[in-house]
């Protein structure tokens, strides 16, 4: 009996950078799932081989998450780069330097060439803090996307500006509808970190 032949679906092109439409993803709102949203895609793309790096701007970087384990696993790029989140900020200079330094790791990943998918999770919150200047970074992010019209980027957080939304290409905004915080239930392993 012959051996069946192994369906061709488009991801598997030899030609997938050539012929992909990059897309600016954006996901906002003030519910539960911006960020498992992104590593959904994420998961994704690392399992049909697309190359891939996850960039946290808020996360503390000496906190380990549940996502790390699962990305290294698929050979995910992870950097988290922040500070912690700082929602009433004490010291704005060094919320805006952390800010800086990760956008330019972001800019050293656009620039490379090297990916197929980038998140930058968390983005969105240090612009609506005005840590970053919007106008500044999507000049940036469509610079390169001209060069790189394969490239595909997620960015997540709350309250997205009215310009990067009007840039991207798909943006979805997470409702809350009901949170289990509200009933006493804090953050859990597995489920939020």
């Amino acid at each position: 009996m012959a051996e069946p032949k192994e369906k061709k679906y488009k991801w598997r092109r030899e030609d997938y950078r050539e012929n992909t439409k990059g897309l600016l993803m954006v996901n906002t709102g003030d519910g539960k799932g911006k960020t498992t949203a992104a590593l959904g895609v994420l998961v994704r793309a690392a399992g049909r081989g697309l190359k891939c790096c996850l960039i946290q701007f808020m996360k503390s970087k000496s906190d380990r998450y549940g996502e790390h384990e699962s990305l290294e696993k698929l050979g995910v790029e992870i950097h988290t780069m922040g500070d912690g989140f700082t929602w009433d900020t004490k010291d704005p200079a060094k919320d805006i330097e952390t800010s800086e330094t990760t956008w330019a790791l972001c800019l050293e990943k656009m620039r490379s060439e090297e990916y197929d998918l980038l998140v930058f999770d968390e983005i969105v919150y240090v612009l609506d803090y005005k840590f970053l200047d919007v106008g500044k970074v999507l000049d940036e992010v469509r610079s390169i996307r001209e060069k790189q019209p394969h490239l595909h980027l997620i960015m997540t957080g709350r309250n997205a500006p009215a310009e990067l939304v009007e840039a991207a290409d798909l943006v979805t905004e997470m409702k809350e509808i009901k949170h289990p915080f509200h009933a006493g239930i804090y953050a859990q392993q597995g489920i939020e970190f």
